[in-house]
């Protein structure tokens, strides 16, 4: 890898969690900026905000039995970090670790779901949700990565899955959602082949444990933050910057994906698997040669180099040959990597927060107000923009949204509420450009708010609040968000 690569790659990294690209999209002046189609500063939305009509004054109708659900991750609501036989993962490492989030802040306790799944259960059958995708702690079943499962972390998740099942809610898993085992990264974690094959074995002895109650498995969630987030950046963990290393990562990401698929084959089990990749259109910030350029080879890094290589069988000639011959990547690849990264899956799981803009140098351009989070412009066009692209370039193939929404400065009012207007306008803006996509061909089957409960934000700490449900972490007191009965009447219309 050069040095001029090396050196791009980590601006690159300065991107956001998830700042991912989609190419062979128009570009839009600076004109267009104004013109965003219920773009909102932030939440800072006016009152009201109902769904009501689409600009015909038509109401949104979705398909018969659409998915309707919310999405969470074990460490960000879990706690319960040294319970019932779970073993460290690199996100205690990272969290306890000065300097590294804000505040200090640490998942030792999060949301406490792991003591008030109960509870946090009857709030999801009391805003109808028909789906709730969730993730399983790898180091809860296996303390070191390796080994027997632990029972009692098998246990918590069969009553999680029971529990939805009574409930009427149909269980959607992820095997990963970025805690690895602390031993394993002592190991070389994921730079270490070894890791994708350990992932095997462990999402092995999930399949075993959950059997058939679970339809739906996704395997890893977001590799690409692993990499820019992890690897490049340093701001997730393990906090690395090493551009090498950082895509030698990517690689074995998606072979532990594909190795989990074929796992699952393996078991005979009557259920649907596919990965978890966030994905947002990618457009060059003018009308110049350049910028299109920019756009084409960044969208490689940013969604072709994970797409290509799980539905066509190949990484993308371009993104290898930025990369250049000695990257660790590029040795890494043996003979037959591919064929078990292409594995069929039955399904593609799609989060999208944001667009990108790409200037002939390669730099980006922030085109649209931003929530929050500062990384995330607030423009619903663009997922109408990736969902078609998707269906467009890679065939007809199920998708389902796994993660969609926004941090807004919730906070609970002196009668008890929390008016998130802001978030309802996000959410109804998005929905109509996913009915949109829907009427176009996409063949969507579900669509999940990220995320049900206020959590733990990675290296945000606590600060930013994105779920549809307030939680006061002094007290663990749960409190509907406006934009949580909104949600309620959406899924009981099927529709805006």
């Amino acid at each position: 890898m050069s040095i001029l690569t090396r050196r791009r790659l980590l601006r690159r990294a300065a991107l956001s969690a998830t700042a991912t690209a989609g190419a062979g999209l128009p570009a839009v002046g600076a004109a267009g900026v104004a013109a965003a189609s219920g773009a909102l500063a932030g939440c800072d939305a006016p009152k009201g905000g109902e769904p009501t009509a689409d600009p015909s004054g038509e109401r949104l109708r979705f398909p018969s039995g659409f998915g309707w659900g919310a999405a969470t991750s074990a460490y960000q609501i879990e706690g319960a970090a040294k319970e019932d036989g779970r073993g460290e993962s690199v996100w205690d490492t990272f969290s306890h670790t000065p300097g590294r989030t804000r505040n200090g802040d640490t998942g030792d306790v999060a949301a406490d779901h792991y003591h008030r799944w109960a509870e946090d259960l009857d709030l999801m059958r009391d805003l109808g949700l028909r789906s709730y995708r969730f993730s399983v702690s790898w180091p809860r079943i296996q303390a070191d990565g390796t080994g027997k499962p632990n029972q009692r972390g098998l246990d918590f998740y069969k009553r999680l899955v029971d529990g939805l099942h009574e409930r009427g809610i149909t269980p959607m898993v992820t095997l990963f959602h970025w805690d690895l085992p602390q031993a394993l990264q002592d190991d070389g974690g994921w730079e270490n082949r070894d890791t994708a094959h350990r992932f095997a074995d462990y999402a092995d002895a999930v399949f075993q444990g959950l059997g058939d109650q679970v339809p739906v498995w996704l395997t890893i969630n977001e590799p690409k933050t692993v990499v820019q987030n992890g690897y490049l950046w340093g701001h997730h963990a393990p906090g690395r910057q090493d551009a090498d290393a950082a895509y030698l990562v990517a690689h074995h990401l998606q072979l532990a994906h594909g190795l989990a698929v074929r796992a699952l084959r393996a078991t005979g089990l009557d259920a649907r698997i596919g990965p978890a990749l966030n994905l947002h259109p990618c457009y060059p910030a003018d009308d110049s040669t350049a910028a299109a350029a920019a756009a084409t080879l960044h969208d490689g890094y940013e969604n072709r180099l994970y797409l290509d290589s799980i539905l066509t069988g190949a990484y993308p000639a371009d993104v290898l040959a930025d990369l250049g011959p000695d990257s660790r990547m590029v040795r890494a690849i043996r003979d037959g990597d591919l064929a078990v990264i292409a594995s069929p899956v039955d399904l593609l799981a799609v989060q999208y927060y944001t667009p990108l803009y790409l200037t002939g140098n390669g730099n980006t351009v922030t085109r649209w107000p931003t929530s929050e989070a500062d990384w995330q412009q607030i423009y619903p066009q663009g997922m109408y923009d990736i969902l078609t692209r998707v269906t467009r370039d890679y065939g007809p193939i199920p998708i389902t949204i796994t993660e969609n929404g926004l941090p807004c400065p919730d906070t609970l009012g002196a009668d008890g509420t929390v008016d998130d207007a802001g978030r309802i306008a996000f959410l109804r803006d998005h929905l109509t450009a996913v009915h949109r996509a829907v009427a176009d061909g996409v063949p969507l089957e579900s669509y999940h708010v990220w995320s049900l409960l206020d959590n733990f934000e990675w290296a945000e700490g606590y600060d930013q609040r994105w779920g549809l449900v307030y939680v006061d972490y002094p007290t663990q007191r749960r409190v509907l968000k406006r934009s949580a009965h909104w949600y309620r009447q959406v899924i009981r219309d099927n529709g805006l």
